[in-house]
């Protein structure tokens, strides 16, 4: 039964075209001290009100002072929005397998006046991306779609980053297993925040 609900959740959001109906919605929030509104329609991650693990992510990421993040499956656009507003200067990439994500993500962009700071594309994780790199690679990760994805997210994260660069995360399931794999990548992980059973963590590439 749990793996047929895995299933279940995996084609709802983490696929090209969600089946589910289309109804839109805007949801509101106050997310680092910045005021964002968001459209939402049923078939993307969390449509009713923004993950509380995205919201920590978010909180306590190390966000840098310039240069160029990735937000990897940006779902309806809250991370990359989030950091744009918080930071003018850097220029961010938002990547997402759901076209339907894609389309709000970029209805959101202009909603919250972002639009000419982010770059929106359509695609499986790094492949939108393949020849670009980073200096902050950023995502809450489609946990239900498999650990299997989880694990090429971490591993290919070090390809796309820049020296010095970071990849964070926010894991509200096999935090050892995570951490053990961030260590065994990058030589090095650390734990940002820890609460409600999230971890936020951080590698960097040296």
């Amino acid at each position: 039964m749990e793996e047929e609900g895995k299933a279940r959740v995996k084609s709802h959001y983490y696929s090209h075209k969600p089946a589910t109906p289309r109804r839109r919605e805007i949801i509101s929030d106050v997310i680092r001290g910045v005021s964002v509104e968001f459209i939402v329609e049923p078939g993307v991650f969390s449509h009713k009100r923004v993950d509380p693990g995205t919201k920590l992510l978010l909180e306590y990421a190390e966000i840098p002072s310039e240069g160029v993040v990735l937000d990897l499956g940006c779902g309806y656009g809250v991370i990359g929005i989030v950091l744009a507003k918080l930071n003018p200067k850097l220029t961010i990439y938002m990547t997402d397998i759901n076209k339907r994500a894609v389309e709000l993500a970029k209805l959101n962009a202009k909603l919250n006046n972002v639009e000419k700071q982010v770059i929106i594309l359509y695609g499986n994780l790094y492949e939108p991306v393949k020849d670009k790199t980073f200096d902050m690679i950023i995502t809450n990760p489609p946990f239900t779609a498999g650990f299997n994805i989880v694990e090429n997210i971490i591993t290919e994260a070090k390809k796309h980053l820049k020296t010095g660069g970071t990849l964070q995360l926010v894991a509200k399931r096999a935090h050892n297993k995570i951490i053990e794999l961030m260590k065994k990548t990058y030589g090095n992980v650390e734990i940002l925040a820890s609460k409600s059973g999230y971890k936020i963590l951080k590698s960097t590439k040296y």
